[in-house]
């Protein structure tokens, strides 16, 4: 059934307040804009998110090809290849050139969406966030079997995250982390972010008992409704959104040169 011009409007009203609260929420170290199209790098932290180009209008679409050669230079002084992230504020002519080019699609996500006023966490554990970024930042590497090399560079976005952030670890009884999360508290927002659950706990609702405690947390700060990406192949992950009320709102992948690695 097709959607009338209001709803669309009001459909990509909602994609550009959860895009700007996403950027918030994991800030790249560079955000330099062409027009409308957001070009984010972060030289020291290889995720898409951070280094990826991100156009936020679906009606700025001039200059296509020259911009996208802008962009890919830009990539190159910062030592990458150019990534293409397209959400539903993509200008259609842009898709249509980067399918005609024989750009590659990978890494499809799902932004889920979750009316807090309407959920009850009481049965969740009232835990308090931890203060120590550093404790976080280990954690945060152990339980998703990331590299050391990182360490610096997580500990630069974690600390550029201006909204209040609850870091929440949950520890087994040896003390060795087991789980992660982040809650970004943005006015009436809560953004949940780096949530992760070490492989010997999954299946055993560690997850679901972390995300739902960091979600009370944020209930209480006056966060009305929560948003999480979440990878479409990620079965495991969307099962867990749902059985907490969270919905899909929209979509979103990313595009790469032919030839060029994902």
């Amino acid at each position: 059934m097709a959607i009338t011009e209001a709803e669309r409007l009001r459909q990509l009203a909602v994609v550009r307040r959860l895009e700007a609260a996403g950027f918030r929420a994991w800030p790249a170290s560079s955000t330099a804009f062409d027009g409308t199209w957001a070009v984010r790098l972060t030289k020291s932290f290889p995720a898409k998110r951070l280094n990826s180009v991100n156009p936020l209008d679906p009606s700025d679409n001039a200059d296509i090809p020259e911009r996208i050669e802008r962009a890919r230079r830009t990539f190159l002084d910062y030592g990458r290849s150019i990534i293409v992230r397209q959400s539903p504020l993509a200008p259609p002519e842009l898709v249509s050139h980067l399918d005609q080019d024989g750009w590659s699609r990978f890494g499809e996500s799902v932004v889920m969406t979750a009316d807090l006023t309407k959920l009850s966490f009481e049965s969740a554990l009232d835990r308090i966030p931890i203060r120590d970024t550093a404790r976080y930042i280990e954690a945060s590497l152990i339980v998703h079997e990331r590299p050391a090399e990182l360490r610096a560079g997580l500990t630069e976005i974690i600390e550029a995250i201006r909204p209040p952030t609850g870091m929440f670890v949950q520890e087994d009884k040896g003390g060795a982390p087991v789980a992660v999360a982040l809650a970004i508290h943005d006015n009436d927002l809560t953004g949940l972010l780096d949530v992760a659950v070490a492989p010997s706990q999954r299946r055993q609702g560690t997850g679901r008992d972390l995300v739902a405690t960091a979600l009370r947390y944020t209930v209480r700060k006056g966060a009305k409704t929560a948003w999480v990406q979440v990878e479409a192949d990620n079965a495991a992950g969307l099962s867990l959104y749902r059985s907490l009320g969270f919905k899909p709102a929209y979509r979103y992948v990313y595009r790469a040169p032919p030839g060029e690695p994902t």
